[in-house]
């Protein structure tokens, strides 16, 4: 289409020169015919031959060199009848002259093209004048014919110029072609056009978040999924990632200029999964970006740990209790059943006192759960878990605002965290505080590890941070999640470092989340949180 445009173009200018070279040519010949004539006609030596009794004999050598001069193709002298005197052929003289002669002869000087003798020509006529009476005529004039041999030249350099511009189109057009098509892989319009439609209908119909990034880091697209997840409006194209309120963890892992697979991320109510690719093809173009959602799979991964320590507690004590059974079954053996009776009375008001004392203080039925599970687990590590006298919840008092899958986030994550930190301590105890405070749940969780360095204390509950070595599963998200949880219910989590003194006096650390138990503006959005 490029090359046929060009070509259309250069064809009608070349076309519309050729014709305005040819009138702007007749038009010129014209003119030079008339200047012609008229310095004939005004020439005193004309009028003093046309007085002799044979005007041919002067006038004769006077038009051939005049015509060589001027480079006409005729000059013609003639009487007022219009017999001619001077002529190119010879033979001519005498004759009548073929043209108009009218005009000429009331004084006016014109131009025509007519065919004579010599063929079609542009000629001029004027009247010869001598004290306002008309003596004689004289007429110059150009043949068509090399009027057309001078366009000719023209012409030629014109079409010249045509097919250069032609062929310099051509080449023009190949080489953007080329690059065009290097840049779109070889593609044409109507492939690009049929990209873009499934392309923007695969960016709508994917669930995941699909950001990318040009090469200072604004956004250049995201998808419906990305803004979902990320929490941004429609207006976030060209905006920078720092600018977009991310957390910071999320917004310096978009900025990264290595790529990250699989890292996971926590926003203000979302656990993502995200992996960057950086776009180069000879420098760097830009970042593609992919978001996953995980937050209910993290959550079913912490309701999977909690029931897998519940299970290792629960064949932890029925090795306990077939060891139990086996000593009552031997004392029976021995004869000594009264002993028997003691040794089994004893272990079940002991194990009976423990549910009595966490069921008094936690009546919450999830909860007082969760901490006869832990302390289970606790014990099985060496670490005593006890509830604090301070304790006191009832059943029924959590609003439906404040889901019990949180609780278990909150409470299930401080636990772990403080029986890790205890454990190998010399009298390892974690001590659990679960009461209402005025219009607050109060949750307060201190243990007798090595506590937290104070210059440490405002990157605990950052993901990813942890004093503990690095497992299988990754360390540094449970803290993460509490603060997540507690802040999607406006709540408050703190920290008391080491030196501070928890609960049980013994040192360590203390963690302390408050909860208010009335419907609060953002309390009322469904928990995606996860432990």
């Amino acid at each position: 289409m490029q090359a046929v445009l060009i070509a259309v173009v250069v064809a009608g200018y070349a076309m519309f020169t050729y014709v305005s070279d040819r009138s702007q040519a007749e038009e010129a010949a014209g003119r030079q015919a008339t200047a012609v004539a008229r310095s004939v006609a005004d020439s005193p030596s004309v009028r003093e031959a046309i007085g002799t009794p044979d005007p041919t004999a002067s006038l004769q050598p006077y038009a051939l060199r005049v015509m060589r001069d001027t480079e006409v193709d005729f000059v013609t002298i003639m009487n007022p009848e219009g017999i001619r005197w001077t002529h190119p052929d010879a033979g001519q003289i005498g004759r009548h002259f073929l043209g108009n002669t009218a005009r000429a002869l009331k004084g006016e000087s014109f131009t025509e093209t007519y065919t004579g003798t010599l063929g079609a020509s542009v000629r001029a006529v004027t009247p010869i004048e001598d004290d306002g009476r008309v003596v004689g005529l004289v007429s110059a004039g150009i043949r068509v014919e090399a009027i057309s041999e001078r366009v000719s030249d023209q012409v030629k350099a014109l079409f010249a110029v045509a097919a250069g511009a032609l062929a310099l189109g051509a080449v023009g057009t190949y080489v953007v072609n080329a690059r065009l098509r290097r840049h779109t892989h070889g593609m044409n319009a109507t492939e690009l056009s049929r990209m873009h439609d499934y392309h923007q209908a695969a960016l709508h119909a994917v669930r995941e978040g699909l950001l990318m990034l040009d090469g200072r880091f604004r956004v250049a697209l995201i998808n419906d999924g990305g803004r979902e997840l990320l929490g941004v409006g429609e207006e976030v194209v060209g905006v920078s990632v720092a600018d977009l309120g991310l957390p910071a963890p999320l917004t310096g892992a978009l900025l990264a200029s290595e790529p990250r697979v699989d890292e996971v991320h926590l926003t203000a109510d979302r656990v993502l999964v995200v992996n960057t690719s950086p776009v180069s093809g000879g420098e760097r173009r830009g970042t593609v970006v992919t978001l996953r959602d995980v937050t209910e799979l993290q959550s079913l991964m912490g309701e999977l740990d909690s029931e897998r320590g519940f299970t290792q507690a629960l064949r932890s004590q029925a090795h306990e209790a077939a060891n139990r059974l086996h000593t009552v079954v031997s004392l029976i053996e021995l004869g000594r059943a009264e002993e028997a009776v003691d040794f089994a009375t004893a272990e079940l008001e002991l194990a009976q006192a423990l549910t009595d004392q966490v069921v008094a203080a936690v009546s919450e039925p999830v909860l007082a759960a969760l901490l006869l599970g832990k302390t289970a687990q606790a014990n099985e590590r060496g670490v005593e878990l006890v509830v604090s006298e301070d304790s006191g919840l009832d059943d029924g008092l959590l609003p439906e605002s404040l889901p019990a899958r949180d609780l278990v986030t909150i409470l299930g994550n401080l636990i772990d965290n403080a029986v890790d930190a205890a454990q190998g301590s010399m009298r390892a105890r974690v001590t659990v505080t679960a009461s209402t405070d005025g219009d607050d749940l109060l949750l307060r969780v201190a243990d007798t590890g090595d506590g937290v360095d104070p210059a440490h204390a405002a990157q605990v509950f950052e993901r990813g941070f942890s004093t503990k070595p690095a497992g299988p599963g990754g360390r540094g998200l449970g803290l993460a999640l509490v603060r997540q949880a507690v802040t999607r219910h406006e709540g408050t989590l703190s920290m008391a470092a080491s030196g501070n003194g928890g609960a049980n006096g013994d040192g360590g650390a203390e963690f302390t989340v408050r909860l208010p138990l009335r419907s609060a503006a953002g309390a009322a959005r469904t928990s995606g949180g996860a432990r």
